[in-house]
């Protein structure tokens, strides 16, 4: 049975279809015989249960890249929270062995599919924690990072993020560090940049980048989303764009059927950049959030300053929750793309870009 049978069998229907109509039961296949989901930006906290760990494995998932420790960080304490949570996500998956691998690889996310288990891919999402010291790339790359994000929403050593007042663009040393990531085989990442620092990371790289969460600027205008110029300039370079599901980023309807907007972000973006070039970056917890004043106090917290409450709540009701995956994937063949299309959407295009320069 193969995943086109899969989805026929549990009725496609994505715009009728909630989470809360999801049994865990309802995986007929063996996971070990389902096309690869991958995700280039989800979060799996250390706090997560291994009940929820195994919701997301059986919605089909089998790779994760996952932001350690907290972008907003900034000196010397990004350098020590970095390698603090490193450390710990390393314990964390050698005593969830029998569900979590740590990925440095893409024979890691084959290893995970075949064992029923979730490969774990570590990224920072700002490069505060390298500071303006280019050996800690290497260092970084040691302890299992495969992927840094160059800026974070505002200035830093190597550019401009998505909402400093200026872009004056990649700087100096942003070029001196895209450089020695493309060399010993880091994953580039323009996520939160300004447009003009993003396109130039883009340019300045001599191997294919990623903005790995993001939604199109055409769809719904955001400071968080990336032009179609943008986008066209990454696919030309044989990168992939991530379609995020924060639902400000996507649309300012709050209401139950709201998950159809993101599949028109989907459709956007593969007629921009081309089929080949998109890919799946959630940047979604895998918790079902409850729509509460305690959660929302949870996230000002957590966000500070940088958080409007009048975004909340940030998921769609459709995405909200461990087996959102399943509901991405009948939405995606709801668009109409064949069989192949939809499983380099939802994984091959991915994989495709971590052969390339992950290995």
């Amino acid at each position: 049975m193969n995943r086109r049978d899969f989805v026929a069998g549990v009725g496609g229907g994505v715009l009728a279809t909630s989470m809360a109509g999801r049994a865990v039961g309802s995986v007929a296949p063996r996971l070990q015989d389902r096309p690869l989901i991958l995700d280039a930006n989800g979060e799996i906290r250390l706090t997560h249960s291994m009940s929820l760990i195994r919701e997301v494995i059986a919605s089909g998932t089998n790779s994760e890249s996952v932001t350690i420790t907290d972008p907003k960080v900034f000196g010397e304490a990004a350098l020590d929270a970095a390698v603090d949570d490193l450390i710990a996500y390393d314990r964390h998956i050698q005593e969830h062995s029998d569900l979590l691998v740590k990925a440095t690889s893409v024979a890691d996310i084959h290893r995970a599919k075949a064992e029923g288990k979730l490969a774990i891919f570590y990224q920072l999402q700002n490069t505060t924690p390298i500071q303006k010291d280019l050996d800690r790339v290497e260092m970084f790359y040691n302890l299992g990072l495969r992927s840094l994000q160059m800026t974070y929403n505002y200035q830093n050593y190597v550019g401009a993020g998505c909402r400093e007042r200026a872009d004056a663009g990649l700087t100096v040393f942003g070029v001196e560090l895209i450089e020695r990531m493309n060399v010993i085989g880091m994953l580039v990442d323009t996520s939160h940049a300004g447009m003009r620092t993003m396109r130039e990371a883009i340019e300045v790289s001599s191997v294919p980048t990623i903005v790995s969460h993001t939604a199109c600027q055409a769809v719904h205008e955001h400071v968080r989303n990336t032009t179609d110029e943008n986008i066209r300039l990454l696919a030309d370079s044989g990168g992939v764009v991530g379609l995020c599901q924060i639902r400000p980023f996507i649309t300012e309807h709050n209401t139950e059927d709201n998950v159809r907007y993101y599949f028109e972000h989907i459709r956007h973006a593969v007629n921009v950049a081309g089929v080949e070039h998109v890919c799946i970056g959630s940047d979604r917890d895998h918790r079902v959030i409850e729509d509460s004043d305690e959660e929302l106090e949870v996230l000002l917290e957590e966000e500070g300053a940088q958080f409007n409450p009048s975004d909340w709540p940030l998921y769609m009701p459709a995405l909200n929750g461990p087996r959102r995956m399943e509901v991405v994937w009948d939405g995606v063949v709801g668009l109409g793309y064949s069989e192949d299309d939809v499983e380099k959407i939802m994984g091959r295009n991915l994989l495709r870009l971590y052969t390339e320069i992950i290995g």
